[in-house]
C-alpha cells in the first residue's frame, strides 16, 4: 500500500518561474552552473548549486551548504517566493517534442522507502548521498523531486487528467524547449480521492533521486539520533510520480580519467581479449544515443570513444547469469573495469566518472577531446520494465544504469520538512 501526502509548497512567485526554475543540481557541473547563473540571475541553482558562486571553495565546505540557505530566506523575504497557505496536490505536466508526460507532484513516506514498498533499484555514491544529505539538512527542505514509477493504473490517469484543466498555476519553458506546467489540486474531496486511490497500488518504483530520497531518510534517522523532535513532516519526501508508460529511458555513459599501465592502444588490444572491437563511423553528434550498427541479438554492446576515433564493442551474452548481472553496465564492469584498470567499487572510484544520457554525444566527445577525460563510453538503454522486475526481486542495480526522462525543473515547487 503507497500513501502519498498533499504539502504547501513554497514556490516562485506570480510571474517569476520563468527566471528561477532551473536544471536539477546533479546535471551540471560547478562551471555550467556558474555560467546559467550569470545569465539567468535568480536561478535555483544559486540554491541547488551554492557551490558554484564559491569556487575556490571545497564544494562540500559548511559554507556552501549555509549559503544555500541563505539564499532561499532571502527569496523568501524578498517575495521571490511565496508559500502556498494549505497543503495541496499539484500536476506536473511535461509538453516535449511531441509527447506529453505528466505525473502527481506529492509527498511519499521516506519509512515506505525503508521498509521497500518504494523500491530501489540503484546503489548511491557516497559523495553524492552525504551531500545531498548535508543540503536537505541545512536547508530543512526537499529542493528537489525525486521522480517515481507506478505500474499503469487508469483511474489515477484518469484523475490526474482531470486535475491538469484550466489555467496552469505556472508555465516554464527550459532550455531543452520542452515546457513544463504546474497544476495546483486543492479541493479536499478529490485530495483524498487521489490519495485513497493511490493505497491500492503496492508499490513505486524510484526511477530518479536515488540520492535525493535516501538523503531525506538519513536527515530524519539522524536528527533523531541527536535527540531532536522530528515531526510527521520529516519524514515525508518531495516526489513527482509518473506512470510507468509516461517515461522514457536513456543509457548513462561513463568517462574515465585514466587508463592505468595502458596506454591507449594496449588498452584496445586489451579489450579484444573479451569484445569484439570494430571501428565505428555512424555517430551522429547531435543525437542522444549510439544505436548497435549490427542490432545483433545474443550481445552486450558499449561504444568507446578514444583519441578521437568511436569503437563499437560486443560482448558475447552469457545465458547463466542473474539478470542483473547480464546488464551491459554490469557486464562492462564485470569484464572491462574491473579486471583491467582495477575499477572495483563503482560507487566511490573516482577514475569512473558519469554523463546522463539526455545530452547530445557531442558533449561526451568534447569531454574527452578537451582532455578532462581520456575515454567515454556510451551504454545503452535499459527497458522500464527490465528496471520494475529487478526492483520486484529486490535486486540492485549498479549505479548510474539508467536514465530517466522527463528531467524535471527544480526550484518551482520546494517542500518545508517542518
Amino acid at each position: 500500500m503507497v500513501h502519498i501526502y498533499p504539502f504547501a509548497a513554497v514556490r516562485p512567485a506570480d510571474g517569476k518561474a520563468q527566471q528561477i526554475a532551473a536544471v536539477p543540481y546533479d546535471v551540471v557541473n560547478a562551471t555550467e552552473a556558474r555560467e546559467i547563473i550569470a545569465a539567468q540571475p535568480l536561478s535555483f541553482l544559486r540554491i541547488s548549486r551554492a557551490d558554484a558562486l564559491l569556487p575556490n571553495s571545497d564544494p562540500y565546505a559548511d559554507q556552501v551548504y549555509d549559503l544555500s540557505r541563505k539564499i532561499f530566506d532571502e527569496y523568501l523575504s524578498e517575495k521571490e517566493f511565496i508559500q502556498e497557505p494549505d497543503p495541496a496536490l499539484y500536476v506536473y505536466r511535461v509538453l516535449h517534442e511531441g509527447r506529453s508526460y505528466t505525473g502527481l507532484s506529492c509527498c511519499v513516506d521516506a519509512r515506505e522507502y525503508k521498509s521497500g514498498v518504494i523500491h530501489k533499484h540503484e546503489l548511491t555514491r557516497y559523495d553524492k548521498e552525504e551531500d545531498r544529505t548535508r543540503h536537505i539538512d541545512t536547508m530543512n527542505a526537499n529542493t528537489g523531486p525525486v521522480v517515481l514509477l507506478h505500474l499503469k493504473n487508469e483511474e489515477v490517469a484518469t484523475l490526474l487528467k482531470e486535475g491538469a484543466t484550466g489555467t496552469p498555476l505556472m508555465e516554464v519553458t527550459a532550455a531543452n524547449g520542452s515546457v513544463h506546467q504546474i497544476f495546483a489540486i486543492r479541493d479536499p474531496t478529490k485530495i483524498r480521492k487521489i490519495a485513497e486511490t493511490f493505497e491500492g497500488i503496492p508499490s513505486l518504483y524510484i526511477a530518479d533521486g536515488h540520492h535525493r530520497c535516501k538523503s531525506a531518510l538519513n536527515v530524519a534517522e539522524r536528527r533523531i539520533e541527536k535527540g531532536i523532535s522530528v515531526p510527521e513532516e520529516t519524514w515525508h519526501v518531495m516526489g513527482v510520480v509518473f506512470a510507468e508508460d509516461e517515461v522514457k529511458v536513456h543509457g548513462y555513459s561513463r568517462l574515465l580519467t585514466s587508463l592505468g599501465e595502458y596506454t591507449p592502444q594496449t588498452f584496445l588490444t586489451a579489450l579484444r581479449a573479451v569484445a569484439t572491437v570494430t571501428p565505428f563511423d555512424a555517430v551522429e553528434p547531435s543525437s542522444y544515443s549510439i544505436s548497435p550498427k549490427q542490432k545483433k541479438t545474443g550481445l552486450h554492446v558499449f561504444h568507446l570513444y578514444l583519441e578521437g576515433k568511436w569503437y563499437e564493442c560486443e560482448i558475447q551474452i552469457s545465458g547463466s547469469v542473474s539478470r542483473i548481472d547480464s546488464l551491459d553496465v554490469s557486464v562492462l564492469q564485470d569484464q572491462v573495469l574491473v579486471p583491467f584498470l582495477g575499477i572495483t567499487d563503482s560507487r566511490g572510484d573516482a577514475r569512473l566518472q558519469y554523463l546522463g544520457g539526455a545530452r547530445p554525444i557531442r558533449d561526451l566527445m568534447a569531454k574527452v577531446d578537451s582532455g578532462e577525460y581520456i575515454a567515454a563510453i556510451a551504454m545503452q538503454p535499459v527497458d522500464v520494465q527490465t528496471v520494475c522486475d529487478i526492483a520486484d526481486e529486490g535486486g540492485i542495480m549498479p549505479p548510474k544504469s539508467t536514465w530517466f526522462e522527463p528531467k524535471l525543473l527544480s526550484g518551482l515547487l520546494v517542500h518545508l520538512l517542518e
